[in-house]
């Protein structure tokens, strides 16, 4: 039996500078970590000669197909296919946190999935190249209106500022911060679910129709990446990190009307009356988790004030996609 598992992440700036339909005119940037919540896949070998299929999948539900062309579930199919795996061969999926909630649960899969069925096949992929090819089934082979920074995450894991270029030309640098540093950013942060979920594509179609319209918006985002990165290298105080944050968030409200709601609007702003200095909402927008930045003396009246959803402690800079046992 083969296990993989590969990390989600937070995005912090940059995102929707991550989408070809503006890098590729206009470069592309991001800064995002992993963290410490994975998505796992087990690949192992099935005898289909003594049943009447030749691949058992489990995920929500439960597939028996006779060849892949069979299965319904898109990402298991094309990825099978991509690695030539016809028959005899049983995949099932768990994850430490549910789809569609912005933290891009759905690439962590997909390269989880594709470094299992590489390594049953005796294969090794390196991170860049574990991330081309998640990018390509997702994009190329699946048509899905989706970012490259999610792939490019789950594989290298860490705290990353990530350049793009093309779909396949892309530079991941490491933020190399003092560990004192990193529990300090670490100590800041509040996470709240706000038990919307929704599916990434769906949200981003209609963004990606007005990227013309928002480049200067996006230019503008594009440059918080570096001035985010210079914080949190520098000695600047990590305030400024946080009220980065809020300017990202304005910005990235301006983009469409449909990256946030009313509600959202409400919980972002209880938040900030109770001690947020800045945050946003994480992934395309229109739910998932909201990440708030905070002073570690405000965090027990954000507890307070969100007693009525639940919360989440991270860890950052987590390992890219491993195989952990095989």
């Amino acid at each position: 039996m083969i296990i993989s598992r590969a990390p989600v992440r937070i995005s912090f700036f940059g995102g929707g500078t991550d989408y070809p339909e503006y890098f590729l005119q206009h470069g592309g940037a991001v800064l995002a970590t992993a963290i410490d919540k994975f998505c796992y896949v087990t690949a192992s070998p099935f005898l289909s000669h003594l049943f009447d299929y030749s691949i058992r999948l489990s995920y929500r539900k439960v597939e028996l197909a006779g060849r892949p062309d069979e299965i319904e579930h898109g990402v298991f199919r094309e990825c099978l296919k991509l690695c030539g795996l016809e028959k005899d061969i049983e995949l099932h999926t768990m994850a430490d946190l549910p789809s569609f909630t912005g933290l891009g649960s759905s690439s962590t899969f997909t390269v989880s999935l594709l470094h299992a069925l590489h390594s049953f096949k005796g294969e090794f992929l390196a991170p860049r190249e574990l991330a081309c090819e998640a990018i390509h089934v997702e994009r190329q082979l699946l048509r899905e209106c989706v970012g490259c920074q999610d792939q490019v995450m789950a594989a290298f894991g860490g705290f990353n500022l990530i350049e793009f270029k093309t779909e396949k030309a892309f530079d991941v640098t490491r933020l190399t911060l003092p560990r004192k540093r990193l529990m300090e950013l670490e100590e800041h942060l509040f996470l709240v679910f706000t038990g919307i979920k929704r599916k990434a594509s769906d949200v981003v179609a209609k963004q990606l129709e007005k990227v013309q319209a928002n480049t200067d918006t996006l230019r503008a985002m594009r440059k918080m990446v570096y001035e985010a990165h210079e914080i949190l290298t520098s000695t600047r105080p990590l305030e400024e990190f946080g009220q980065l944050l809020h300017s990202a968030w304005v910005a990235k409200r301006s983009l469409d009307a449909g990256i946030s709601t009313s509600e959202i609007d409400s919980l972002y702003e209880r938040g900030r009356k109770s001690g947020a200095i800045g945050g946003k909402l994480l992934g395309a927008g229109g739910g998932g988790f909201m990440l708030f930045f905070a002073p570690p003396s405000a965090h027990a009246e954000l507890t307070k004030a969100f007693s009525d959803y639940q919360t989440l402690a991270v860890r950052l800079n987590a390992p890219g996609s491993q195989i952990i046992f095989s």
